[in-house]
């Protein structure tokens, strides 16, 4: 909860990775609130105002998983929406000329894409979708302590510049500060 605030308004792929290894650490304790209160919170030092406010975080994302029907896989709306608001935004900055170094760096990460992709063997998935699964994957490698191939890295590298810059821009224009004219300042 005290990260996922952070990681919100700080960078927008940090987020939603966040948030994707916080619903697997759910789905590992069983959606039981008692086992993430031990395995998880308990592991903070907090005031018992902010521990109140944690279990009922993770109550309210437990609720939701529920709700939603992605107790064994997949990822809560509130995740998938920031997906569909990134997706706007992408296809909005390859549109827009003045974003070249933007467009260089996705078609610069496509090819790895398109590869991860037909790899996973999974239905097809959005680009960004794709690079997020990529980086999840990544995360979850390096924590498991996996090896991972050059060619892995170089796919990761690409993907991480890109997706760096389209959070870059998705905080932006957050703040309205993105598609502004020259003319407007």
């Amino acid at each position: 909860m005290i990260i996922a605030s952070r990681k919100r308004k700080e960078n927008i792929a940090e987020y939603l990775l966040y948030m994707w290894q916080i619903e697997d650490i759910i789905r590992a304790n069983g959606l039981d609130i008692d086992k993430i209160t031990a395995n998880v919170i308990d592991k903070y030092e907090l005031d018992p105002a902010r521990r109140k406010q944690m279990v009922e975080w993770y109550e309210s994302l437990i609720d939701m998983m529920r709700r939603e029907d992605v107790v064994d896989k997949g990822h809560l709306q509130l995740n998938k929406n920031i997906i569909i608001q990134l997706v706007q935004l992408h296809t909005a900055l390859l549109r827009d000329p003045r974003f070249g170094e933007y467009t260089k760096r996705f078609y610069a990460a496509l090819p790895f894409i398109v590869e991860l992709r037909s790899k996973a063997g999974e239905d097809p998935k959005g680009e960004i979708e794709t690079c997020f699964n990529a980086l999840y994957g990544m995360l979850i490698l390096r924590l498991r302590s996996k090896e991972v191939s050059p060619q892995t890295q170089e796919a990761i590298k690409q993907i991480s510049s890109f997706i760096a810059l389209l959070s870059h821009y998705f905080h932006l224009d957050e703040q309205d500060r993105l598609f502004k004219d020259d003319d407007e300042e």
